[in-house]
């Protein structure tokens, strides 16, 4: 069996709300308010990229390892500080993990931390390695007075994989799966600062059409159905389209209820249903089941599910409670518009 052995999240600590940007652009905070469910979202520091972020949320995971049993790293984000220069590679030395392992930078929009999950998993099951790093990390860009300003935000999530002879897992993987077509609802070229979307056409034909792909996809191949899960997470890029797919796929509202960090902290891209799953993992029980959906601008989704072991307790007692997710999002320091655009690089 392969699965979690530990996870960590990083949320920075600054925060601008729904209302101020709405202020500096003339807009009803509302409609705002109301059209993306979105009240607050998190900044990184000055000093902080999806680089320290990674850093940061690794460093929770691995806690009481050895760096050196890390056998690979993948690193999904939107906003690599280099273009030619791996972002794993820089974690992988931070953390010490030494020089024998794999280490790779990936791209596929919001679902690239998950896709180094699915690598992680096809190497463990395999039996090349024993341990491995899947992260997600990222500070979301956005043009100002565009309507992704309201929601983009940063975090990182690292996820310490590994097989059930080795070590004790927190969660067991039960199944997963993909949903992928040539959909271009949101893109960035080389060496354009922001990214454009294609307005509405990135809901139906493209989070919708992924998302409930691929959970189905998951149902066939696992043989559940919604009732048979304890809690779902979906990719958030607002507070509406995770709520309306949960709904549409047969899920109550308190099987989504733990996940949706969006409405306090915004859509962290690469970040987001990693950190989604997080928050649900902070809050489970043993033998409790997790079905995690994430989705990629381009497009895709991977599905997976999950079972929650007894050794859930165990990882519990050596967290510190300021690495929950839950702290941490009620413990943001709120800036206003300038000091966001300085924090942001934006002037």
């Amino acid at each position: 069996m392969i699965g979690i052995i530990q996870y960590g999240a990083y949320i920075p600590r600054y925060r601008i709300s729904t209302q101020e940007i709405s202020r500096v652009w003339k807009k009803s905070t509302r409609e705002v308010e109301t059209s993306l469910g979105v009240k607050e979202k998190s900044i990184a520091g000055r000093d902080e990229d999806a680089v320290t972020l990674a850093v940061e949320a690794s460093l929770r995971a691995i806690q009481g390892y050895n760096p050196s049993d890390i056998e690979a790293i993948f690193v999904g984000s939107e906003s690599h500080p280099y273009a030619v220069n791996p972002t794993a590679t820089i974690v992988g030395e931070f953390l010490g993990v030494g020089n024998q392992y794999l280490a790779s930078d990936l791209e596929f929009a919001c679902k690239a931390g998950t896709a180094g999950m699915q690598a992680t998993a096809g190497l463990l099951s395999s039996g090349h390695i024993s341990m491995g790093l899947a992260i997600g990390s990222d500070t979301a860009q956005s043009r100002p007075h565009d309507v992704l300003e309201y929601a983009s935000a940063a975090a990182s999530v690292a996820v310490l994989m590994g097989r059930d002879d080795r070590y004790p897992l927190i969660a067991n993987l039960l199944a997963y799966t993909s949903y992928s077509s040539d959909t271009p609802d949101f893109w960035r070229r080389e060496s354009i600062r922001y990214p454009s979307h294609a307005g509405r056409f990135t809901g139906e034909p493209a989070y919708f059409a992924h998302v409930l792909g691929s959970a189905k996809r998951l149902f066939l191949l696992a043989n559940i159905q919604p009732s048979d899960v304890t809690y779902c997470v979906f990719h958030m890029p607002n507070g509406k389209f995770p709520r309306e797919a949960a709904k549409r796929l047969g899920f109550r509202d308190d099987q989504l209820r733990h996940s949706l960090t969006v409405d306090r902290i915004g859509n962290p891209y690469s970040a987001s249903s990693l950190l989604g799953f997080a928050a649900t993992l902070d809050q489970v029980r043993p033998r409790e089941t997790i079905m995690m959906i994430s989705y990629g601008s381009g497009a895709g989704s991977d599905a997976f599910l999950w079972q929650v072991t007894d050794h859930i307790d165990a990882f519990r007692r050596k967290q510190n409670e300021q690495e929950t997710v839950e702290w941490q999002i009620n413990h943001g320091v709120t800036v206003d518009y300038v000091s966001y655009l300085q924090l942001t690089r934006n002037i």
